[in-house]
């Protein structure tokens, strides 16, 4: 699985990047399924997460989170593209 962090308009911190690796580590169950994952962090007033992941199989998802605190914005689009991911993965297990 490639994984793609950009920051845009804003310089990530080390530790905010620290803390997507660490996130994104979640996702290493999915590193069979996932071709690449693109991140897109955002900063205006509040914080931004734009993901889009492309499946092995020709899917693509899209899923996003913002708070005011970045770490809560991580989490809530996370959670989301964890959910996201674990339903494409039993939708081609039961096609299979």
């Amino acid at each position: 699985m490639n994984k793609t962090v950009n920051a845009v308009g804003f310089e990530l911190e080390q530790k905010q990047s620290d803390m997507i690796e660490k996130k994104l580590k979640r996702l290493d169950y999915a590193e069979d399924l996932v071709i690449d994952l693109i991140l897109r962090v955002k900063h205006d007033k509040q914080y931004s997460f734009d993901t889009t992941v492309n499946f092995r199989w020709g899917a693509q998802a899209h899923v996003s989170g913002e708070d005011y605190d970045f770490a809560a914005a991580l989490n809530k689009m996370m959670d989301v593209l964890d959910n996201k991911i674990n339903k494409e993965k039993e939708k081609v297990q039961q096609k299979g």
